[in-house]
């Protein structure tokens, strides 16, 4: 719950930026807190996004799982499964 309260403030404070850059320009240090907060932002959603699919499972209509070998590896060494 935390990081996702970071993530929203990360992108607040971007969005705040963004919004003094349309109405008159940022100093080069606020361009520069911007530019850090943003590629913070990106990695933080890849790793979110990267656990998301690693923790998916795949069953297709007839009940049989069709997990990819690579995200059933990824579940393993996480200890999400047994198999």
């Amino acid at each position: 719950m935390a990081e996702n309260e970071n993530q929203e403030n990360i992108l607040k404070r971007i969005n705040e930026l963004y919004h003094k850059k349309e109405n008159g320009g940022l100093t080069p240090e606020e361009e520069a807190e911007r530019k850090k907060l943003h590629e913070e932002y990106i990695k933080n959603f890849r790793a979110g996004f990267k656990q998301t699919i690693e923790d998916l499972v795949i069953i297709d209509k007839n009940g049989k799982e069709i997990t990819s070998e690579k995200a059933k590896a990824a579940q393993r060494k996480k200890g999400l499964r047994k198999d």
